[in-house]
């Protein structure tokens, strides 16, 4: 094992260090056969990226404190921390390849200052100038899936075609469900536009009001409309208002006022 990562102050080490550059853990045992195979992977990329995460190696059997409090039950267990915090982890011996690919995916940007900045921004209704900073950030970082979910809801009222594409483009689980949410709206929005396309029964108009309330962003009057749709015509526009209901849902987030209000008529509204 190579000393020169060996960890005696944690906070020190790995939690305060977290803070400039995500430190990569490696909880680790002398008698553990399957530590000492990931050991020299951890360590080999370690070496190659040096500017973007730092490796740090946590004996259990010396930092028993530390193996407690982060729930340590099988080793080899790799925890990344950034800014003091676990984002994301993985039990067991990988190869170097799995590790790779797991980095890709789970290391966090460089450039996450920027994309607070940007949460800001959207935050403070400032939605041209989050987007050219996202842009910005997308073309140093042209595989960032949470800046292409963050621009797919950025574009989804002006331009729901190029909203759908950022959409499309989403593979991070993580970020999945809000991905399909957005391309469901950009797909209702679109019919909102082609009326003639709806069949023509009684449900078109109400349905074609509550598309032109989320176009407006009134989700509160939407959802109330689209849920009398669910209780009187469930089957309009093949499911439409249900699928509806739950993009808006989670384009909002389930803790969002509005999505609590209506969970309950939407969930009564289907065993109607």
């Amino acid at each position: 094992m190579n000393m020169q990562y060996d960890v005696v102050d944690f906070e020190k080490e790995v939690l305060n260090r977290s803070y400039k550059i995500p430190i990569l853990v490696d909880f680790w045992a002398e008698w553990c056969a399957p530590c000492r195979m990931l050991s020299p992977v951890l360590e080999r990329l370690a070496g190659l990226n040096k500017d973007s995460w730092a490796l740090a190696k946590v004996d259990t059997e010396q930092l028993t404190d530390v193996a407690v409090k982060y729930n340590i039950q099988s080793i080899p267990n790799v925890k990344l921390f950034f800014e003091g915090k676990v984002v994301s982890e993985f039990v067991g011996a990988l190869p170097e390849y799995s590790v790779v690919q797991w980095l890709r995916k789970n290391l966090p940007s460089k450039l996450q200052g920027q994309i607070d900045l940007a949460k800001t921004l959207i935050a403070e209704d400032r939605k041209f100038d989050a987007q050219k900073l996202l842009e910005n950030i997308l073309t140093a970082e042209p595989q960032n899936q949470e800046v292409k979910v963050l621009l797919a809801k950025l574009y989804l009222f002006d331009n729901p075609e190029k909203s759908a594409g950022f959409a499309n483009d989403i593979t991070d689980p993580k970020y999945m469900e809000l991905a399909e949410a957005v391309k469901t709206l950009s797909r209702l929005l679109d019919v909102g536009n082609h009326p003639e396309r709806l069949p023509e029964n009684p449900s078109k108009e109400k349905y074609l009001d509550a598309i032109a309330d989320v176009h407006s962003k009134n989700f509160d009057a939407a959802l109330g409309k689209l849920i009398d749709i669910i209780r009187s015509d469930r089957t309009y526009d093949d499911d439409g208002s249900r699928k509806a209901c739950i993009a808006i849902f989670k384009f909002l987030g389930e803790e969002h006022e509005i999505t609590r209000k209506h969970r309950r008529d939407f969930g009564s509204a289907l065993y109607v």
